[in-house]
């Protein structure tokens, strides 16, 4: 069973979503305030959090930041009166995984649930992380160990293709139709191109390379053990 972690300080409200989620399967738990909200999430495994932003004791987004310190990635949904863009962006760069604006209708709750609970393991994760190298996909930074890289946005992308291809063979047409979007693979050297580039960037003389080409097939990101 799909086990959730509601953190809200609003009894009334709180009931709403406990009662809800429980007569469509869900279990959970409720915590009232925010600093109990963080150590139950800290001590339990959850498959998802629901949390409040303004709680008493220790506020939703000082929650999310702390567990994402901590290593631990499980998806939060933040529920907040505050809707203003700003509001938004600040809570997604918090570490949360989607943002629902009070009043909602229980139904959209329960699909943006359903839809945080089909995401692969990895795949609310803001932070991508491969050996040295470490993308900030919010941020748009990139890192091989201490050193900022210096990447234009396509060449971001394709870094990011890699890295969650980390180990496999992958070819141009592969390459071009999942980072440039193309349906129909056009003859070009694009990929080698921008490829090119790319190593320049993270493989300097000094280190060990991480992207190698593979003769007749493509290219590899491998990271030695």
């Amino acid at each position: 069973m799909t086990r959730i972690l509601l953190i809200e300080d609003d009894p009334e409200i709180a009931a709403e979503i406990a009662a809800e989620l429980m007569r469509t399967g869900y279990s959970v738990l409720h915590a009232g305030d925010g600093t109990a909200g963080l150590e139950v999430a800290r001590k339990e495994g959850w498959d998802l959090l629901i949390v409040d932003r303004l709680l008493p004791g220790l506020d939703g987004l000082s929650i999310i930041r702390q567990l994402r310190q901590e290593q631990i990635r499980t998806p939060a949904l933040i529920l907040s009166a505050l809707g203003a863009v700003d509001d938004k962006v600040v809570g997604l760069r918090a570490g949360g995984d989607d943002y629902l604006i009070k009043p909602f209708a229980l139904a959209e709750l329960s699909a943006r649930l359903e839809a945080l609970l089909r995401r692969p393991a990895d795949g609310h994760a803001t932070i991508l992380r491969v050996g040295p190298l470490e993308l900030d996909l919010i941020e748009r930074r990139a890192k091989r160990g201490a050193r900022e890289l210096d990447l234009l946005p396509r060449e971001f992308k394709l870094l990011e293709y890699m890295m969650r291809h980390e180990g496999q063979v992958v070819t141009r047409p592969m390459l071009l139709e999942d980072v440039w979007n193309y349906r129909c693979v056009p003859d070009t050297n694009l990929v080698d191109v921008h490829m090119g580039r790319l190593r320049r960037k993270v493989d300097r003389e000094d280190e060990s390379p991480l992207i190698g080409n593979v003769r007749g097939a493509g290219f590899i990101l491998h990271v030695s053990a």
